[in-house]
Protein backbone atom coordinates (compact mmCIF):
# COMPACT_ATOMS: atom_id res chain seq x y z
CA UNK A 1 0.00 0.00 0.00
CA UNK A 2 2.55 2.89 0.90
CA UNK A 3 4.08 2.00 -2.17
CA UNK A 4 0.81 2.83 -4.63
CA UNK A 5 0.80 6.42 -2.41
CA UNK A 6 1.57 9.20 -4.09
CA UNK A 7 4.70 10.99 -2.96
CA UNK A 8 6.52 14.18 -2.59
CA UNK A 9 10.66 14.00 -1.90
CA UNK A 10 12.01 17.50 -1.06
CA UNK A 11 15.21 16.28 0.33
CA UNK A 12 17.32 14.02 -1.84
CA UNK A 13 21.59 14.25 -2.44
CA UNK A 14 21.64 13.28 -6.21
CA UNK A 15 24.86 11.51 -5.61
CA UNK A 16 23.80 10.42 -2.51
CA UNK A 17 20.93 8.06 -4.14
CA UNK A 18 23.32 6.86 -6.65
CA UNK A 19 23.63 2.85 -6.71
CA UNK A 20 26.02 1.33 -6.31
CA UNK A 21 26.12 -1.21 -9.27
CA UNK A 22 26.24 1.97 -10.84
CA UNK A 23 28.99 3.54 -9.12
CA UNK A 24 31.32 0.32 -9.78
CA UNK A 25 30.57 0.61 -13.51
CA UNK A 26 31.52 4.05 -13.88
CA UNK A 27 34.93 3.46 -11.91
CA UNK A 28 35.47 0.35 -13.94
CA UNK A 29 34.99 2.28 -17.11
CA UNK A 30 37.03 5.09 -16.09
CA UNK A 31 39.48 2.90 -14.73
CA UNK A 32 39.43 3.95 -10.84
CA UNK A 33 40.29 1.38 -7.83
CA UNK A 34 37.65 2.27 -4.91
CA UNK A 35 39.21 0.76 -1.46
CA UNK A 36 37.23 0.74 1.44
CA UNK A 37 34.02 2.08 -0.36
CA UNK A 38 31.81 -0.94 0.11
CA UNK A 39 31.28 -3.87 2.22
CA UNK A 40 31.11 -7.61 1.90
CA UNK A 41 27.73 -7.68 0.26
CA UNK A 42 28.43 -4.72 -2.16
CA UNK A 43 26.96 -1.90 0.10
CA UNK A 44 28.11 1.46 1.05
CA UNK A 45 30.05 0.66 4.43
CA UNK A 46 30.83 3.37 7.15
CA UNK A 47 30.31 3.83 10.92
CA UNK A 48 29.28 7.07 11.61
CA UNK A 49 28.67 10.56 9.87
CA UNK A 50 32.59 11.63 9.40
CA UNK A 51 32.26 7.98 7.57
CA UNK A 52 29.36 8.97 5.61
CA UNK A 53 31.05 11.80 4.46
CA UNK A 54 34.47 10.22 3.24
CA UNK A 55 32.61 7.22 1.53
CA UNK A 56 29.65 9.89 0.01
CA UNK A 57 32.81 11.87 -1.46
CA UNK A 58 34.88 8.92 -2.67
CA UNK A 59 31.56 7.39 -4.34
CA UNK A 60 31.23 10.84 -5.71
CA UNK A 61 34.24 11.16 -7.25
CA UNK A 62 33.64 8.60 -10.13
CA UNK A 63 30.89 10.60 -11.66
CA UNK A 64 33.34 12.74 -14.07
CA UNK A 65 31.88 13.86 -16.84
CA UNK A 66 28.08 14.89 -17.90
CA UNK A 67 27.27 11.78 -19.38
CA UNK A 68 28.16 10.32 -15.86
CA UNK A 69 25.23 12.59 -14.08
CA UNK A 70 23.20 11.57 -16.95
CA UNK A 71 22.92 7.98 -15.80
CA UNK A 72 23.24 8.84 -12.17
CA UNK A 73 20.41 10.92 -12.90
CA UNK A 74 18.22 8.23 -15.25
CA UNK A 75 18.91 5.66 -12.55
CA UNK A 76 17.74 7.98 -9.02
CA UNK A 77 14.66 8.76 -11.09
CA UNK A 78 13.54 5.31 -11.96
CA UNK A 79 14.05 4.16 -8.72
CA UNK A 80 12.19 6.79 -6.77
CA UNK A 81 9.25 6.65 -9.36
CA UNK A 82 8.97 2.63 -8.91
CA UNK A 83 8.09 3.84 -5.31
CA UNK A 84 5.81 6.31 -6.20
CA UNK A 85 7.29 9.69 -5.84
CA UNK A 86 5.40 12.00 -8.32
CA UNK A 87 7.68 15.27 -7.60
CA UNK A 88 11.11 15.02 -6.03
CA UNK A 89 13.90 18.33 -5.39
CA UNK A 90 17.20 17.10 -5.73
CA UNK A 91 20.56 18.78 -4.52
CA UNK A 92 23.11 19.12 -6.79
CA UNK A 93 26.55 20.50 -5.93
CA UNK A 94 28.25 22.43 -8.14
CA UNK A 95 31.89 21.79 -6.60
CA UNK A 96 31.02 18.05 -7.48
CA UNK A 97 29.88 18.91 -11.49
CA UNK A 98 32.70 21.39 -12.77
CA UNK A 99 34.52 22.23 -9.51
CA UNK A 100 32.85 25.70 -9.41
CA UNK A 101 33.61 26.08 -12.86
CA UNK A 102 30.22 28.06 -14.49
CA UNK A 103 30.95 26.49 -17.92
CA UNK A 104 31.06 23.52 -16.73
CA UNK A 105 28.27 23.88 -14.48
CA UNK A 106 26.02 24.54 -17.35
CA UNK A 107 27.01 21.32 -19.26
CA UNK A 108 26.89 19.53 -16.18
CA UNK A 109 22.91 20.96 -15.45
CA UNK A 110 22.23 20.07 -18.96
CA UNK A 111 22.66 16.65 -18.67
CA UNK A 112 20.73 16.16 -15.44
CA UNK A 113 17.95 18.23 -16.79
CA UNK A 114 17.80 16.13 -19.99
CA UNK A 115 17.54 12.90 -18.09
CA UNK A 116 14.72 14.44 -15.70
CA UNK A 117 12.71 15.21 -19.15
CA UNK A 118 13.44 11.50 -20.34
CA UNK A 119 12.53 10.58 -17.07
CA UNK A 120 9.30 12.70 -16.91
CA UNK A 121 7.56 11.69 -20.41
CA UNK A 122 8.68 7.90 -19.48
CA UNK A 123 7.69 7.75 -15.93
CA UNK A 124 5.93 10.80 -14.61
CA UNK A 125 7.82 11.98 -12.56
CA UNK A 126 8.85 15.39 -12.36
CA UNK A 127 12.33 16.64 -10.94
CA UNK A 128 13.59 19.98 -9.77
CA UNK A 129 16.92 20.98 -9.08
CA UNK A 130 18.57 23.05 -5.40
CA UNK A 131 22.24 24.10 -6.27
CA UNK A 132 23.95 23.00 -2.81
CA UNK A 133 27.26 24.33 -1.56
CA UNK A 134 29.14 22.31 0.74
CA UNK A 135 29.65 23.60 4.09
CA UNK A 136 33.43 21.76 5.39
CA UNK A 137 34.69 22.96 1.62
CA UNK A 138 34.27 26.58 3.48
CA UNK A 139 32.98 30.01 2.87
CA UNK A 140 34.71 30.74 -0.16
CA UNK A 141 33.75 27.57 -2.18
CA UNK A 142 30.28 28.12 -0.55
CA UNK A 143 30.29 31.53 -2.53
CA UNK A 144 31.06 30.21 -6.59
CA UNK A 145 28.53 27.62 -6.01
CA UNK A 146 26.13 30.65 -4.79
CA UNK A 147 27.10 32.15 -8.04
CA UNK A 148 26.11 29.14 -10.52
CA UNK A 149 22.95 28.75 -8.36
CA UNK A 150 22.60 32.86 -9.40
CA UNK A 151 23.57 32.42 -13.01
CA UNK A 152 21.59 29.30 -14.14
CA UNK A 153 18.89 30.03 -11.70
CA UNK A 154 15.12 29.39 -13.47
CA UNK A 155 12.18 27.22 -14.21
CA UNK A 156 14.51 24.22 -13.40
CA UNK A 157 17.21 25.21 -11.05
CA UNK A 158 14.70 26.25 -8.56
CA UNK A 159 16.79 26.65 -5.30
CA UNK A 160 20.12 26.78 -3.03
CA UNK A 161 21.12 25.55 -0.17
CA UNK A 162 24.46 23.68 1.57
CA UNK A 163 24.77 20.41 3.29
CA UNK A 164 27.85 18.35 4.37
CA UNK A 165 29.98 18.86 7.45
CA UNK A 166 27.30 20.61 9.92
CA UNK A 167 29.98 21.21 12.86
CA UNK A 168 32.35 23.22 10.46
CA UNK A 169 31.87 27.20 10.07
CA UNK A 170 29.14 29.52 11.78
CA UNK A 171 26.29 29.75 9.27
CA UNK A 172 26.71 33.21 9.11
CA UNK A 173 29.87 32.72 7.07
CA UNK A 174 27.88 31.57 4.72
CA UNK A 175 25.32 34.30 4.14
CA UNK A 176 27.13 36.24 1.19
CA UNK A 177 26.18 33.18 -1.07
CA UNK A 178 22.60 32.83 1.10
CA UNK A 179 22.29 36.36 -0.29
CA UNK A 180 23.07 36.25 -3.77
CA UNK A 181 20.97 32.96 -4.65
CA UNK A 182 17.78 34.89 -2.76
CA UNK A 183 18.43 38.02 -5.19
CA UNK A 184 18.49 35.45 -8.29
CA UNK A 185 15.06 34.65 -6.94
CA UNK A 186 15.66 31.25 -5.73
CA UNK A 187 13.94 29.08 -2.85
CA UNK A 188 16.95 28.51 0.48
CA UNK A 189 17.29 25.54 2.19
CA UNK A 190 20.29 24.77 4.58
CA UNK A 191 20.75 21.96 6.44
CA UNK A 192 20.73 22.51 10.28
CA UNK A 193 19.39 20.67 13.84
CA UNK A 194 20.81 17.74 12.78
CA UNK A 195 24.54 17.38 14.43
CA UNK A 196 24.51 20.38 15.66
CA UNK A 197 21.43 21.21 18.65
CA UNK A 198 18.69 23.46 18.51
CA UNK A 199 20.87 26.55 18.41
CA UNK A 200 21.79 25.98 14.74
CA UNK A 201 18.18 26.00 14.04
CA UNK A 202 17.82 29.37 15.52
CA UNK A 203 21.46 30.69 13.20
CA UNK A 204 19.46 29.42 10.24
CA UNK A 205 16.62 31.53 10.33
CA UNK A 206 18.41 34.37 11.65
CA UNK A 207 21.45 34.45 9.83
CA UNK A 208 20.37 33.12 6.41
CA UNK A 209 16.47 33.93 6.13
CA UNK A 210 15.56 30.43 4.64
CA UNK A 211 12.40 29.15 4.04
CA UNK A 212 12.77 25.17 4.75
CA UNK A 213 15.35 23.54 7.30
CA UNK A 214 17.19 19.85 6.11
CA UNK A 215 16.70 17.51 9.06
CA UNK A 216 15.85 20.26 11.67
CA UNK A 217 15.02 17.62 14.18
CA UNK A 218 17.63 18.80 17.17
CA UNK A 219 14.68 21.81 17.64
CA UNK A 220 12.52 19.56 19.46
CA UNK A 221 14.95 20.12 22.36
CA UNK A 222 13.93 23.53 22.53
CA UNK A 223 9.89 23.74 23.32
CA UNK A 224 10.31 28.10 22.44
CA UNK A 225 11.99 26.93 18.81
CA UNK A 226 9.21 24.86 18.22
CA UNK A 227 6.81 26.95 18.74
CA UNK A 228 8.30 29.88 16.42
CA UNK A 229 8.84 26.72 13.88
CA UNK A 230 5.45 26.61 14.28
CA UNK A 231 4.12 29.71 13.97
CA UNK A 232 6.69 30.71 11.14
CA UNK A 233 5.33 28.20 9.35
CA UNK A 234 9.17 26.55 8.52
CA UNK A 235 9.07 23.67 6.41
CA UNK A 236 10.73 21.13 8.02
CA UNK A 237 12.84 18.20 5.46
CA UNK A 238 12.43 15.11 8.05
CA UNK A 239 15.02 12.52 6.79
CA UNK A 240 13.94 9.87 9.90
CA UNK A 241 15.84 7.03 8.36
CA UNK A 242 18.97 8.45 7.82
CA UNK A 243 18.61 9.94 11.46
CA UNK A 244 18.69 6.21 12.64
CA UNK A 245 21.01 5.09 10.24
CA UNK A 246 23.57 7.71 11.46
CA UNK A 247 22.75 6.87 15.01
CA UNK A 248 21.89 10.04 15.93
CA UNK A 249 18.17 8.42 17.18
CA UNK A 250 18.50 4.85 18.63
CA UNK A 251 15.13 3.53 16.57
CA UNK A 252 11.54 4.52 15.28
CA UNK A 253 9.86 5.10 18.19
CA UNK A 254 12.80 7.78 19.46
CA UNK A 255 12.52 9.79 16.66
CA UNK A 256 10.62 12.99 17.21
CA UNK A 257 8.81 13.45 13.71
CA UNK A 258 5.65 12.83 15.70
CA UNK A 259 6.39 15.29 18.51
CA UNK A 260 6.91 17.98 16.12
CA UNK A 261 4.02 17.36 14.11
CA UNK A 262 1.81 17.05 17.41
CA UNK A 263 2.94 20.78 17.75
CA UNK A 264 2.35 22.26 14.61
CA UNK A 265 5.35 22.02 12.82
CA UNK A 266 5.55 21.98 9.12
CA UNK A 267 6.73 18.16 8.57
CA UNK A 268 7.79 16.51 5.25
CA UNK A 269 9.21 13.43 4.87
CA UNK A 270 12.61 12.43 2.72
CA UNK A 271 15.40 9.74 2.32
CA UNK A 272 17.99 11.76 1.98
CA UNK A 273 20.65 9.51 0.44
CA UNK A 274 18.37 6.12 0.16
CA UNK A 275 20.74 3.34 -1.09
CA UNK A 276 23.37 4.28 1.43
CA UNK A 277 21.03 4.45 4.05
CA UNK A 278 19.33 1.24 2.96
CA UNK A 279 15.72 2.65 2.62
CA UNK A 280 13.36 3.86 0.46
CA UNK A 281 10.37 6.42 0.68
CA UNK A 282 7.86 3.60 0.71
CA UNK A 283 9.86 1.92 3.72
CA UNK A 284 10.24 5.14 6.02
CA UNK A 285 5.98 5.47 5.59
CA UNK A 286 5.52 1.45 7.03
CA UNK A 287 7.97 2.00 9.57
CA UNK A 288 6.47 5.31 10.85
CA UNK A 289 2.94 4.31 10.14
CA UNK A 290 4.24 1.07 12.99
CA UNK A 291 5.98 3.33 15.21
CA UNK A 292 3.16 5.81 15.39
CA UNK A 293 0.41 4.57 13.75
CA UNK A 294 0.23 7.05 10.87
CA UNK A 295 -2.14 5.79 8.21
CA UNK A 296 -2.87 7.19 4.50
CA UNK A 297 -4.55 10.48 5.68
CA UNK A 298 -1.74 11.74 7.93
CA UNK A 299 0.89 10.81 4.92
CA UNK A 300 -2.20 12.65 2.29
CA UNK A 301 -1.29 15.39 4.62
CA UNK A 302 2.36 15.44 4.39
CA UNK A 303 2.82 15.59 0.80
CA UNK A 304 0.16 18.31 0.46
CA UNK A 305 2.88 20.29 2.96
CA UNK A 306 5.39 18.85 0.56
CA UNK A 307 4.19 19.92 -2.76
CA UNK A 308 3.07 23.70 -0.95
CA UNK A 309 6.56 23.94 0.43
CA UNK A 310 8.14 23.22 -2.83
CA UNK A 311 10.01 25.62 -4.42
CA UNK A 312 8.94 25.13 -8.38
CA UNK A 313 6.47 27.42 -10.43
CA UNK A 314 2.90 27.80 -9.17
CA UNK A 315 1.38 25.68 -11.93
CA UNK A 316 3.97 22.99 -11.45
CA UNK A 317 2.75 22.89 -7.39
CA UNK A 318 -0.83 22.79 -8.56
CA UNK A 319 -0.57 20.16 -10.92
CA UNK A 320 1.06 17.85 -8.34
CA UNK A 321 -1.42 18.81 -5.75
CA UNK A 322 -3.90 17.86 -8.26
CA UNK A 323 -2.15 14.36 -8.43
CA UNK A 324 -1.99 13.74 -4.75
CA UNK A 325 -5.60 13.95 -4.89
CA UNK A 326 -6.48 12.13 -7.33
CA UNK A 327 -3.58 9.80 -7.98
CA UNK A 328 -5.43 7.44 -10.49
CA UNK A 329 -5.61 10.64 -12.66
CA UNK A 330 -2.11 11.48 -12.49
Amino acid sequence: MMRDLPKVELHLHLEGAAPPDLVRRIAAEHQITLARVFDEAGRYAFDDFEGFLRIYEAATSVLRTPEDYYRLTEAMLEARAEDGVIYAECFIAPDFCGGGDLGAWREYLAAIREAAENAEHRHGITLRGIATAIRHFGPDKARRAALCAAETAGDWLVGFGMGGGETRGALRDFAWGFDCAREAGLGLTVHAGEWVGPQSVRAALADLRVARIGHGVRAVEDPALVETLAETGTVLEVCPGSNIALGLYRDWAAHPVARLAEAGVAITLSTDDPPFFRTSLSLEYQRLADAFGWGADRFLEINRTAARAAFCDATTRERILQRLETPDHG
